[in-house]
């Protein structure tokens, strides 16, 4: 009798060529948030290829996928993501070398995240087809997620209320499933307007929009001292005026606003506001508030996370070659000492680890930063986990991390993390009681509470 999972792992092996050069084309074609249509359409066409009835630009969004294949419960959700991030272009050489000075390039590895994810849903679909389970799959492709508003934008259209539960993958330094909340953030641009004048002939006359700006970045850092340690305040200003010599009439900041709850968020938000608006009366200029939405805290589900655990501690994992090691060793060595603490937060025996291998005990420590895989966790049960994809020693959103991941290294913890995805799936449609156990968690955590979309229902999504 074939062991669960088997046909599903004979699959991605068969469909590995497929998938890298899937991965390989979208990490050559980076794209920006809301334009990643070479990376939408090449997911849609191999989900199509494979069988899934596919719908293309859906939930208002033209880069977003629904693919769809079974029928009946459990209904199991997979997301993938495709947006690259601005300036991260990289050449595949273990050193600073953009393709194009200040474009866009996948230092976040959603290359791999998306394929990866259409690459578990065509195995598990090809396994349930020979061993005749029930169950339906839905990829989703979500647009945006480096700006934090892909899936709030789907999620006010529809999305996702369909599923009984979701698993979301991602590339990362280490191997590990997780119980973590990861920060929610509200994006809102502050907007001032005052009066010109002449900033030496006839300064009296004016009303500086740059002074409220300036007075209200003030006010929030005195308020850092006043809210709870898990909130993060952020800001950049995109609006300072045309030149020294004129009193500027309009100026703009805008702020991200973290925490680990969605209360806490609200409760910063408003605190944030009459500081604004104190801004705003002292310099007697008019405030404009624009709310650009942001994202839910992800909601932890420990079922689901004891369930992928299981899964990695299942499935060998390929070693990594010389060639790869040494390929990470001259990317580490670019960061020695954060190569040398993520060495020792790994548990590594080795001190002269370069890429994880193993599987890390399940993530507990919060994450301050953010995913909008938060919405669709406070929609439906949902689990976020991680393999790794590149250099132990890489940071974040940077080139060392897109130098990775458009070679063996990032793809090798692709198909690893499809295998994974796909025994979780199929392990949810052939043991319905670890979905119903996360649905009564879900519930419990959730303490009667709705979802509430963070996106403005009248605020267009930025296509």
């Amino acid at each position: 009798m074939m062991m669960l999972g088997e046909k599903a792992f004979a699959s991605i092996g068969e469909l590995s060529g497929q998938l890298c050069a899937m991965s390989r084309k979208i990490w050559e074609n980076p794209e920006g948030p809301y334009q990643e249509k070479i990376a939408s359409d090449t997911c849609a066409a191999f989900l199509e290829a494979e069988g899934f009835q596919v719908e293309r630009g859906c939930f208002g969004l033209p880069t977003a996928l629904r693919a769809q294949w079974g029928s009946g419960h459990p209904v199991i959700g997979f997301l993938g993501e495709y947006d690259a991030l601005p300036g991260q272009s990289q050449k595949d050489v273990p050193y600073q070398e953009p393709e194009v000075p200040g474009a866009y390039g996948h230092g976040c590895g959603h290359n791999l995240l998306a394929v990866g994810m259409a690459g578990s849903a065509a195995a598990i679909k090809r396994e349930m087809e020979e061993q005749k389970l029930s169950g339906t799959l839905v990829f989703y492709g979500c647009p945006a997620e480096e700006v934090l508003t892909g899936k709030g934008f789907m999620a006010r259209a529809g999305a996702f209320r369909e599923l009984d539960c979701a698993l979301a993958w991602h590339p990362g330094r280490y191997t590990r499933a997780s119980y973590s909340v990861c920060t929610g953030v509200n994006s809102v641009k502050y907007h001032f307007t005052g009066k010109t004048a002449h900033a030496a002939c006839d300064p009296e006359k004016g009303r500086s929009a740059l002074d409220a700006v300036e007075l209200m970045n003030v006010g929030i850092n005195y308020l850092r001292e006043h809210v709870p340690m898990d909130v993060r305040m952020h800001y950049v200003v995109t609006d300072g005026g045309s030149a020294p010599n004129i009193v500027p009439d309009h100026a703009t900041v805008w702020y991200y606003d973290r925490a680990l709850t969605r209360e806490t968020m609200k409760m910063v938000e408003e605190r944030m506001l009459k500081v604004a608006q104190g801004a705003a009366w002292m310099t007697e200029t008019e405030l404009t508030v624009e709310r650009l939405g942001g994202c839910y805290p992800t909601l932890p589900n420990h079922q689901l996370a004891d369930l992928i655990d299981e899964c990695m501690r299942a499935i060998p994992q390929e070693p990594w070659t010389e060639e790869e090691i040494a390929y990470a060793r001259k990317i580490n060595e670019t960061v020695p000492d954060l190569w040398k603490e993520s060495v020792r937060f790994s548990g590594a025996k080795d001190p002269d680890t370069q890429l994880h291998s193993g599987v890390m005990t399940i993530d507990e420590a919060d994450d301050y930063g953010s995913t909008d895989v938060g919405d669709v966790g406070h929609i439906v049960p949902t689990t976020f986990y991680k393999t790794a994809c590149y250099s132990i020693g890489a940071p974040g959103h940077s080139w060392l991390v897109a130098a990775c991941l458009g070679r063996s290294i990032g793809q090798k913890g692709m198909l690893y993390g499809s295998k994974v995805t796909a025994l979780a799936g199929l392990r949810l449609l052939t043991e319905p009681e670890r979905v119903l156990k996360a649905q009564d968690e879900f519930r419990e955590s959730m303490q009667g509470r709705t979802y509430e979309c963070m996106m403005p229902d009248d605020l267009p999504a930025p296509v």
